[in-house]
């Protein structure tokens, strides 16, 4: 089954959004205050979303192209795992020299490179903008299979996400990670949540990155959840060793495609990110106009 966060309309900002089950052609809006549900994580973290879901009243369908989606988050925190995939080390070494070692190392340490990536403000979805720095030339995409986690660090599905990254200032020196990686419309969410109990194996979940500028394709790469050097549940139990979670959280897993050191994303750019089984998540890139402030 797959969950959306919706406002019905595609130019009316005032409708009230709403939560619903995702077909093959159309969205069917769900009663969440029948069964007692305040929001889509309500839902998510009963004891049997699917079965809850399922059991609601039901609304008139919506085809999917008259849908204006949401990010299917409410309060839940953003956080992001590194260097999970033998490109992604790769890549971060060539970010500079002074990071090489850094990224080398944490690649086979027990211990993953954990950290915050969005506060649920700094999230867009699915066909929302998504932002590069203005004070970075250097920036790229990162598709990343995310893991929707209750407040019990119960893994119940997944969503495609972006790591939005400004790998210049990364490079410069590896302390300005936070600012490579939170700061307004950084990272985006969707297009819906997959309930999966139990998940696919690794080499099931397939990830797919397609960059289009104009009427070209300017970068693809292909990889899957195979690839990586790290586990699903190893990531969580990590994430979850010394913090509570009490409105639940989203864990994005890592990049193994990385564009090559002479790409960066322009303003105008759509970057498609695709992971069976979920599916597609659609971005505009924009830059902010102005001084910077």
């Amino acid at each position: 089954m797959k969950l959306a966060k919706f406002v019905a309309s595609q130019t009316d900002s005032s409708d009230i959004p709403g939560v619903g089950i995702v077909g093959e052609q159309a969205l069917t809006p769900i009663d969440l205050s029948a069964g007692g549900f305040s929001c889509l994580a309500d839902l998510l973290f009963s004891a049997d979303p699917v079965a809850a879901a399922g059991s609601l009243p039901k609304g008139d369908p919506i085809l999917l192209n008259d849908v204006r989606w949401l990010p299917p988050i409410d309060q839940q925190e953003v956080w992001a795992a590194g260097v999970t995939y033998k490109r992604s080390q790769t890549a971060r070494m060539e970010e500079s020299e002074a990071a090489a070692s850094c990224y080398d190392r944490v690649y086979t340490a027990d211990r993953p490179e954990i950290f915050f990536k969005a506060n649920p403000g700094r999230v867009r979805g699915h066909g929302q903008p998504l932002r590069i720095r203005r004070d970075s030339h250097w920036n790229v995409p990162e598709p990343e299979i995310t893991l929707v986690i209750t407040p019990k660090m119960k893994i119940v599905g997944l969503c495609v996400g972006n790591d939005m990254s400004s790998r210049d200032i990364e490079g410069d020196n590896p302390l300005y990670l936070p600012q490579a990686k939170c700061y307004d419309a950084c990272a985006g969410l969707g297009p819906w949540i997959a309930l999966l109990d139990p998940l696919p194996p690794p080499d099931q979940i397939a990830v797919d990155l397609k960059i289009v500028r104009g009427d070209a394709t300017v970068f693809s790469g292909q990889t899957s959840g195979a690839e990586m050097a790290r586990g699903f549940e190893d990531l969580v139990s990590w994430l979850g060793r010394e913090n509570l979670f009490p409105q639940g959280a989203f864990l994005m897993t890592g990049t193994g495609i990385v564009p090559d050191s002479d790409f960066t994303l322009e303003p105008g750019d759509v970057v498609h990110i695709r992971i069976d089984p979920v599916g597609t998540l659609t971005n505009t890139i924009v830059r902010a106009s102005g001084p910077l402030v």
